[in-house]
């Protein structure tokens, strides 16, 4: 045998085991593969099958050879599915692992009963070298266990971006059943203890017959016509028997069936909307358990998913709730603090604003927060009145401490008539060293991270009509002047307190009687605008015509300057400017001599008199021969002598060229001075003194009503 023969020979034998190798592979393929394989034509028709597949439950091919795919495949067959096959016959490009959903047919020649599934779809081309391409193989591959596996995952991966994003119980609930459905069940309905809406947990031992549950979150996928949706607010009430009271008493998850006659009658609230029991055939319950307490109950349903849950469905679910649960006690905790904080705040707040002759006034309150922001209205010497407007830089409780703190130190400080700049520079020391106290204590980085608190103090003097004011990194206020545009006061503004160097200026305006000044915080002026022009404008619009009623003004500020939902507590103090003219104001310069204390006594005496005062006569010309006694004794220059008849007070002032402060004290029997203060203290209701440009006041307040 020559060469050439030899390789004849050796092609045809190796032409010989390939049809053999080939057999056997088809024979692999069609006979023992686990794997279903279909082959259809260039039309996508079902021409052969192998022995998988016809024991392939999902997609059985009995009786499907020649019928196109979407005859025998009808719940497989999708757009994608088809074009894909397409895909394959023309380019000869295999694809694999294309994952499709399978909804078999209610019948029971298309697999009644069966769940819905997810096939891993696999296809290359058929072709011979004489015909060219004859079709495809189809291999199918059940893929629900991985695909429901990367269901979870991204669940997981949803809930932890998605849930707890605020600090708000029903928006936490909420976020828990949108992210459930679809992906794990049909229905999620998140029941919260009344309790826990107001801040509390009730131990374990009082879940008894008051068990009050509430609906905070509810998601389904089926139309809203078709049922009645159970409303957020909604209650649930457990009976005793009732699987969902020992799901929370035992705090343990459970899967359940279909429910039971018991079940089905559990209604939410006055509504009688049935919870969706009656039309689920599979359903878990899953405690709301947090630091040992329990908060709530999650209730998953099933109703068009045709699989019922699985143990792994229950873990995720346990797994969820948790996350959930740390949430809802975080937004439990703050809800707390945040009611505790408000009350704590309107307690420290001015309850009752009396009248004053030197203003009329009116405020209002928002509360979008816990900012502790406040007014306060402080009656001074002289008829005059400070106004204060303030806003601390924290939040809560915190809030309300520095609030309180803060009301009391100015309070404190403005009945000892010191000027609003000296007044701030005391306080803004006093913030200072409580920050400096806390920051030992707390975290080094919260002191730097404050803004510190911005105040506004003014004094208006009703008979000068002059009011003094001063500011702490605070906004100046409006001003409209009778016959006169809005504009801001113009005014130095200092560093807020506690912050920077304690150096605060006033400014003194005139305000006529009429006048309208507006104080408020930063908020209601950030939420109207950033622009100082666009604000004034706006204000001006408010504020027109300004002799209307106090309370109409505010309603009108508040509906065209705040926001809905503003970023912070709104703080909004009105006040109109009154005067004391002369039929309430009487004053005398006196000389430094011993004759003017009978001059002083005489003249008080005749305007008493003149005013219908008769029956304060004898007192008050004691106490003002006393003050004007010493004013003799320790000044050089005239004296000053000045009666007010406020609303129920008469005041007497007197005023000498002396800055040294008297000092009450008790005489001793034998003592021949020392005892006109004392006396002072003793017939008048309120008395002080206050520092002058010049000199000092001392001052005096007797009741009308005392002689009575």
């Amino acid at each position: 045998m020559n060469a050439s023969q030899d390789m004849t020979a050796g092609r045809d034998r190796g032409q010989d085991r390939g049809r053999d190798l080939d057999g056997a592979v088809l024979d692999a393929l069609f006979a023992d593969s686990p794997h279903p394989v279909y082959v259809l034509d260039t039309d996508l028709r079902l021409v052969g099958f192998n022995d998988a597949a016809g024991h392939f439950r999902h997609l059985p091919p009995t009786g499907a050879l020649g019928m196109p795919l979407r005859q025998w495949a009808p719940g497989l067959h999708h757009e994608q599915v088809e074009a894909m096959l397409r895909e394959v016959l023309t380019t000869g490009e295999p694809r694999s692992d294309f994952e499709v959903e399978h909804h078999p047919l209610p019948d029971a020649a298309h697999g009644a009963g069966l769940p819905h599934t997810v096939l891993s779809l696999a296809a290359f081309r058929l072709r011979d070298s004489v015909r060219g391409v004859k079709g495809l193989a189809l291999s199918v591959m059940d893929a629900t266990d991985r695909y429901r596996a990367q269901v979870r995952l991204e669940v997981l991966r949803q809930a932890s971006a998605r849930i707890g994003t605020t600090l708000d119980i029903v928006h936490t609930a909420q976020e828990l059943a949108d992210v459930c459905v679809p992906d794990l069940a049909d229905t999620v309905v998140v029941d919260v203890l009344d309790a826990v809406l107001r801040g509390d947990v009730p131990p374990l031992e009082s879940l008894g017959h008051d068990l009050l549950l509430r609906c905070a979150g509810y998601s389904s996928v089926r139309p809203a016509n078709g049922h009645r949706p159970i409303e957020v607010g909604s209650v649930l009430e457990p009976g005793l028997s009732s699987r969902y009271k020992q799901v929370l008493t035992e705090r343990r998850p459970v899967l359940l069936g279909g429910p039971d006659g018991h079940e089905e009658a559990e209604t939410h609230g006055k509504s009688n909307a049935l919870v969706p029991e009656r039309d689920a055939h599979s359903r878990m319950a899953v405690p709301l358990a947090a630091r040992g307490g329990i908060l709530g109950l999650a209730r998953f349903y099933r109703q068009r998913t045709a699989a019922p849950f699985t143990e792994d469905d229950l873990r995720l679910a346990d797994e969820l709730t948790r996350h959930t649960a740390l949430c809802l006690d975080n937004a439990r905790l703050y809800t707390r603090e945040r009611s505790v904080a408000r009350i704590l705040q309107l307690s420290l707040r001015p309850v009752h604003v009396p009248g004053h002759s030197a203003v009329e006034t009116a405020h209002s309150y928002l509360p979008s927060s816990t900012s502790g922001d406040w007014f306060d209205i402080i009656p001074l010497s002289g008829a005059r009145i400070g106004l204060v407007v303030g806003e601390p830089p924290t939040r809560g409780i915190r809030a309300a401490v520095t609030m309180g703190g803060l009301r009391a130190a100015i309070g404190a400080l403005a009945t000892l008539d010191l000027p609003p700049e000296e007044l701030l520079e005391r306080v803004h020391d006093l913030v200072s060293r409580l920050d400096a106290e806390e920051s030992r204590h707390l975290d080094d980085t919260l002191d730097s991270r404050r803004a510190g608190t911005c105040c506004l103090y003014a004094v208006y003097d009703p008979v000068s009509h002059r009011c003094t004011l001063a500011s702490a990194g605070h906004p100046p206020p409006a001003v409209v002047r009778p016959g006169k545009p809005v504009a801001f006061a113009d005014m130095p503004i200092g560093p807020p307190l506690g912050r920077g160097a304690p150096r605060y200026h006033s400014v003194r305006i005139e305000l006529p009687v009429g006048t309208l000044v507006m104080l408020c915080n930063p908020v209601l002026l950030r939420d109207a605008s950033p622009d100082s022009q666009e604000q004034l404008a706006r204000l001006g619009e408010a504020l027109r015509p300004e002799d209307r009623p106090l309370p109409d003004i505010i309603k009108t500020i508040l509906s065209d300057l705040a926001r809905p939902h503003p970023t912070g507590d709104g703080v909004l103090l009105l006040a109109r400017t009154l005067g004391l003219g002369s039929d309430r104001v009487a004053s005398w310069s006196l000389p430094n001599k011993p004759e003017a204390v009978g001059e002083a006594r005489s003249r008080t005496e005749h305007r008493l008199d003149h005013w219908g005062l008769a029956e304060l006569a004898f007192t008050a010309t004691l106490v003002v021969s006393e003050l004007v006694t010493n004013a003799v004794r320790y000044s050089e220059g005239p004296i000053r002598l000045r009666l007010v008849r406020d609303h129920a007070a008469l005041i007497i002032e007197v005023t000498d060229d002396s800055s040294t402060a008297p000092q009450l004290r008790h005489a001793e029997d034998d003592d021949e001075h020392g005892r006109g203060l004392s006396i002072t203290s003793q017939l008048t209701e309120h008395w002080g003194t206050r520092r002058e440009h010049r000199g000092k006041t001392i001052w005096a307040e007797l009741s009308q009503h005392a002689a009575a």
